[in-house]
């Protein structure tokens, strides 16, 4: 499996989503418990470059 995808409006990214399709929203926290990102993160992921992906990551 490769770790880049593809964008239709862009060039490839070399951070991939961390999606794992298990979509449940702690409500304490606000992150989800597949991914461990914030709503807001998860909605704008696909419009952020590396760097923003890289801290969102970390």
């Amino acid at each position: 499996m490769s770790s880049t995808a593809s964008s239709p409006s862009g060039p490839p990214r070399s951070i991939a989503t961390p999606c794992v399709k298990v979509c449940i929203v702690d409500g304490a926290s606000g992150l989800c418990l597949g991914c461990w990102r914030t709503l807001s993160e998860i909605g704008g992921w696909s419009g952020l470059t590396d760097a923003e992906r890289a801290r969102i990551m970390a």
